[in-house]
């Protein structure tokens, strides 16, 4: 007898540490710096990443320090996935969170975390390290990608 998904079958508020974690496709869009307008609310993503993205990976270069070292990086929680409107709509978190189903490139279908890459749904090779660029230029890199790959 097959047993279904976790992700098909459970809430993200009872999913264990380790399901928690291999929702995660790796893409590297959450690490991106996003601009708010303060008027409208509207968020906007750049194609400048955090200092701790790896951009070959796409993950992060200190996950364990990561909010020591960055104090603004979002530690997503089931709160934070539900409370957040800026998460790609590739993002497994969000996927679950509203009742889809993961997409194929997903490591969790593919069973392989380079297919995230492959499928050309991640960061990878097109971002710029906000070490690089000055906090007043990232209105410079916006970008929609983020927020249009990947739609069914």
């Amino acid at each position: 007898m097959m047993t279904e998904a976790f992700w098909k079958t459970k809430r993200l508020e009872d999913l264990n540490p380790q399901e928690w974690e291999s929702l995660c496709d790796g893409c590297g869009l959450c690490c991106l710096n996003k601009l708010e307008d303060w008027d409208t609310g509207e968020v906007a993503f750049t194609s400048v990443s955090c200092r701790l993205l790896d951009g070959t990976t796409c993950r992060c270069s200190d996950y364990p320090n990561r909010q020591a070292i960055v104090p603004d990086c979002i530690q997503l929680t089931p709160q934070e996935v539900h409370d957040i409107t800026w998460l790609p709509p590739t993002c497994g978190y969000r996927l679950v969170r509203d009742g889809e189903d993961l997409y194929w490139w997903h490591h969790l279908i593919s069973g392989d975390p380079e297919t995230v890459h492959q499928a050309g749904i991640s960061a990878r090779g097109r971002t710029v390290s906000e070490t690089e660029v000055h906090v007043d230029d990232f209105e410079d890199y916006l970008v929609d990608w983020p927020l249009t790959v990947g739609k069914r």
